[in-house]
């Protein structure tokens, strides 16, 4: 039942103190949130942007720059077919231009004939406008006549020009006069050429040529946007892809820092609730879930035992060794005691050398024997071997204070300070002792403990002796068999019936050693009975249910009666309902293998398990003891006679011979006869008695019906 008690650990109360230390934690560093998906977006659009404005902008400038520069070819080879066919014959007024005014040169008739060569030399040409220049940067010619005559010695084309360099430049225009019309919005290249006759020569003057290039860089535009759309779709199926990329990675993190959050929180709690030396539950723990257990122990009407262990002369370790091996000394303590409760009992450190055991279930007074096996399984657990730790062995044993809820105390605070004075108590009597707060309690368990060492030397000693009750057959009155019932002659005591030492001796593991026994004494009183002259009779012992899951059983009988050359008919082996129904299938086959052996097998005390007819046709039995409860209210009792009825017909359906127990009345051996009842056996036949005066009643009835018959 702690088990279950153990398993809700997690409920509402550990639940609510471990959510009340994880809110506290949060709220000391509440951690700010990375997003991710967030900053990708930005950066990854700030990139975009970042890289697309270089690649615009280098690819204007080298597109700009190899127009200009394919312009700038073309100009200059227009100049050098100029100088090679048109310079010869105007370059003397080209020269001699500066000596004239302003308005002489705009009506020099040289003008109209360098126009007219000039417009059939540009004619099909992107070429609008041409202007000449002298050595000294005046404007001797241009197709916009107002222009002749200014002086543009300080133009950095011209003077690059004059210096015999070529330099052009792209610039817009929304108004400029060309050849023929003055045109509006247009993209234009200047070319400043130097004239030479002769390549090998010295510039004689300069040559301007404006070139509307207006659709080259509306096509450059349009290539410009084309690169932007591809290189945005290009990058913008890129963003995606990395998008993707990045929201999975965003989702892997935040599921990790969650499942991070999760760990440290569930450490957070594991830490506030458990020991850090031992990783036992600590006071706080054990505070809250023994609350809650002593609430369901109210609520169902249970007990529940608050066991306390304190650590023999643990200090005297500490002060020897240091406390550096102690500790380790206790954390062994505590994987000890861990393994051998596990999870059917609340374990718990209480902080130095004390742990507690909480044992759930303690109903009664024979609960004194299961709360005696839980302390010495603690203390054999604790000093059953030695404790090693950095090559010492120490001998640990620990002393044990026990409190009951609610005899001790109704509350945590109550039951732990009643579990605490009880170890005082134990460790002042000595080592390894044990102690309860109730005084009853422990008078109870020092009960057990005198019985259990006065059987352990009534076995050594041979205290116990067999009586034997006969069994009689109902219709001729003549003795079918016997019950061999054990007694223990105690030196002080006197004659003990089994009802005062078999369930001590269950509890600490002795019945099988008594069954033994009366195994052996049985064959052989039984074997001696018959040398002496005795009709053989079977005669039936009681097997507990530790005794029938022995797996040696079958070889221990058959052993016990080659021993003593007893034939297997004449030993009864009787089984209660309750060892049989404990595992069923092992049970049925070892009864298979002793009814191959010979013997006779019988079903104890039936109608007071939980057999059901399904279950006992599946048996391989030869004998049903009717049990003496039902007996005793025959003839008056209604239901007893029913159950009675019903037992003996089901009996003798399934081929059984029904044996009556506890007959003490004529009356009610009228009606078990009246029934057609096979076998009785009770006091109206005979008392139990010792081996030899069964031995005279054998005699005395040997052809003969017992006395009880003689009135019927």
């Amino acid at each position: 039942m702690c088990a279950k008690y153990i398993a809700s650990m997690n409920d509402t109360p550990l639940q609510s103190a471990a959510a009340a230390l994880q809110g506290k934690a949060a709220t000391q560093a509440e951690p700010k949130k990375f997003h991710l998906v967030r900053y990708f977006a930005l950066t990854s659009l700030l990139g975009v942007l970042l890289m697309l404005a270089p690649l615009l902008y280098f690819y204007r400038s080298f597109a700009t720059e190899a127009l200009e520069a394919h312009e700038r070819r073309d100009n200059v080879a227009i100049t050098h077919i100029y100088a090679s066919t048109l310079w010869p014959r105007h370059s003397e007024y080209v020269k001699g231009a500066s000596r004239l005014s302003r308005q002489e040169l705009q009506q020099n008739p040289e003008v109209a004939r360098i126009r007219a060569d000039v417009l059939r030399q540009m004619k099909g040409l992107s070429v609008v406008k041409v202007k000449i220049y002298d050595l000294q940067g005046l404007t001797v010619f241009s197709t916009d006549e107002k222009q002749i005559g200014e002086d543009k010695s300080d133009d950095d084309g011209v003077k690059a020009a004059i210096a015999g360099k070529v330099v052009s430049e792209i610039t817009f225009r929304d108004h400029f006069d060309s050849f023929e019309k003055v045109i509006n919005d247009r993209n234009l290249i200047s070319s400043y050429i130097p004239i030479r006759a002769d390549d090998g020569l010295p510039p004689e003057g300069v040559f301007e040529v404006y070139s509307d290039v207006t659709d080259y860089v509306a096509e450059l535009n349009q290539t410009s946007w084309e690169i932007v759309g591809v290189v945005l779709g290009s990058l913008s199926l890129l963003y995606l892809f990395l998008y993707a990329i990045v929201r999975r990675a965003d989702f892997t993190l935040r599921t990790q820092a969650q499942e991070v959050n999760r760990v440290h929180e569930a450490m957070l709690s594991h830490q506030a609730l458990h020991d850090p030396l031992t990783g036992l539950p600590n006071r706080e723990s054990l505070s809250i879930h023994l609350t809650q257990l002593l609430a369901s122990m109210h609520s169902a009407g249970q007990k529940c035992a608050v066991l306390c262990l304190g650590l023999d002369g643990f200090k005297e370790i500490n002060d020897s060794l240091g406390h550096q091996l102690g500790d380790a000394a206790l954390v062994k303590v505590g994987k000890r005691l861990k393994e051998a409760f596990g999870e059917s009992h609340i374990t718990a450190r209480m902080g130095g050398d004390e742990f507690v055991i909480v044992l759930a279930g303690a109903n009664n007074a024979m609960e004194v024997e299961r709360l005696v096996q839980v302390i010495e399984r603690a203390q054999q657990a604790i000093s059953g071997r030695p404790v090693v730790v950095n090559g010492h062995d120490l001998s640990i044993s620990a002393s044990v204070g026990v409190a009951i809820y609610p005899d001790d105390g109704r509350d945590v605070a109550e039951l732990l300070q009643a579990a605490d004075v009880a170890l005082s108590h134990a460790k002042k009597a000595g080592r390894k002792r044990y102690r309860f707060h109730a005084a009853g309690m422990n008078d109870r368990a020092l009960d057990m403990l005198l019985v259990e060492r006065d059987l352990r030397r009534a076995l050594a000693e041979q205290q116990f002796v067999l009586y034997y009750q006969p069994k009689v057959d109902l219709k001729s009155g003549h003795i079918t068999g016997a019950e061999a019932l054990i007694r223990w002659q105690h030196p002080t005591r006197g004659l003990v019936g089994p009802y005062h030492f078999i369930q001590v001796a269950e509890e600490r593991g002795l019945i099988v050693a008594i069954g033994d026994w009366v195994m052996q004494e049985v064959c052989s009183q039984n074997i001696r009975w018959q040398q002496l002259g005795m009709t053989p009779i079977p005669i039936a012992i009681n097997l507990s249910a530790v005794h029938f899951q022995k797996s040696s059983l079958l070889a221990d009988v058959e052993q016990t009666l080659h021993a003593h050359a007893l034939p297997a008919h004449c030993l009864e082996l009787e089984l209660t309902e309750s060892s049989i129904m404990q595992d069923a299938s092992i049970t049925i086959a070892t009864m298979n293998r002793l009814k191959e052996v010979g013997l006779i097998l019988a079903l104890d005390d039936f109608g007071t398990g939980y057999s059901s007819l399904s279950q006992l046709k599946g048996l391989p039995l030869d004998n049903l003891k009717l049990d003496q409860s039902f007996v005793r209210g025959l003839p008056d009792d209604s239901d007893d006679l029913a159950i009675c009825t019903a037992v003996i017909a089901m009996g003798r359906a399934l081929g059984l011979k029904v044996i009556a127990e506890g007959v003490e009345t004529t009356a009610q051996l009228a009606v078990l006869r009246a029934l057609g009842c096979d076998v009785g056996q009770g006091y109206l036949f005979a008392h139990p008695m010792p081996a030899a005066q069964f031995f005279e009643f054998m005699q005395r009835h040997d052809d003969s019906e017992v006395t009880a018959f003689a009135s019927l």
